[in-house]
């Protein structure tokens, strides 16, 4: 596997919706491979298709060692708690910007896996947040959308500012 470039802000692709994926082979299982590479190079917890450029509704999420690798493919939310929990979010399109998001407390998703087989699952707490997170981005709405008009200008300077900083 590899580790690809990843698309930064305010790159349009993190805006722009992915399309479904329809072929499930080893196409599929190397772009799963070099998103988790990538990944965890950045680092990060989660990742998406988009990041890389791949306009694709894929997912890859390793919260911890112990939990282990998450593989989503065509995922969608069909259903979310009015509770809400905020957590702090960035993204690795966005490296060392972050701020308090608020979601749903819990969520039920269906994906397909890897071999394209249904599955539903329902999360909770940070996995929850992180499955919303990324669902979002593949929906094309980037995790400063989440933000209010001025957290979301403060973050954007801050980025700005370290751009300018690392000569970018």
């Amino acid at each position: 596997m590899a580790v690809r470039t990843i698309v930064t802000h305010p790159d349009p692709r993190l805006k722009t919706p992915a399309t479904a994926v329809d072929h499930f082979d080893a196409e599929l299982a190397d772009l799963v491979g070099d998103l988790l590479d990538t990944m965890r190079a950045a680092p990060g917890v989660g990742i998406t298709g988009p990041h890389i450029g791949v306009m694709r509704r894929v997912v890859v999420l390793e919260l911890s060692a112990e939990d282990g690798v998450r593989v989503y493919v065509n995922p969608r939310t069909i259903e979310a708690s009015d509770e809400t929990i905020r957590y702090v979010e960035g993204s690795v399109s966005m490296p060392g910007i972050v701020d308090d998001v608020e979601r749903s407390a819990r969520v039920r998703i269906a994906y397909q896996d890897l071999a394209g087989a249904p599955h539903e699952e329902e999360a909770d707490g940070f996995l929850a947040v992180c499955l919303q997170h990324e669902i979002d981005q593949l929906d094309g709405i980037f995790w400063l959308d989440r933000l209010s008009r001025l957290k979301r200008d403060r973050a954007n300077k801050r980025w700005d500012k370290l751009r300018r900083q690392a000569g970018r």
